[in-house]
């Protein structure tokens, strides 16, 4: 395996996974250009091991024995407008709710007011690292 030589396909199937942890956040964008530079001009298929050692499923083709087996897809569009709903909104929505919460029990109800904007926090965090 380490030995071949890269084809076209293979090259861009690489490039095709890198935008896919790249959408699935376990990428930044920085990280992105440097590893698709990397990928561009790799002739090998031993330069590319470690430009996807730190990464999980799904992984290049050319390093699954040769054999193109069908990458399954991380999340759906569904999923992921899920995903940035609950990221993006859910946190605002916790410390309105919060506050609410706080004003109507006339401050009977402090520990809830902190504890659920942080435990929603804590879960956007959570989903965003995965």
């Amino acid at each position: 395996m380490g030995d071949m030589r890269l084809s076209d396909a293979e090259r861009q199937d690489a490039l095709d996974v890198l935008e896919e942890h790249v959408r699935t956040g376990r990428l930044d964008i920085d990280e992105y250009g440097a590893r698709t530079a990397k990928v561009t001009a790799a002739k090998r298929v031993s330069e590319l091991v470690p430009l996807f050692d730190d990464l999980p499923s799904p992984r290049p083709s050319a390093l699954l024995n040769g054999a193109a087996a069908p990458r399954v897809p991380v999340a759906s569009s569904d999923d992921s407008a899920l995903v940035r709903f609950l990221t993006a909104g859910a946190v605002p929505i916790a410390i309105v709710l919060a506050l609410a919460v706080l004003i109507l029990s006339r401050g009977r109800l402090l520990i809830i007011s902190v504890a659920l904007p942080l435990v929603v926090a804590m879960i956007a965090g959570a989903r965003r690292r995965r």
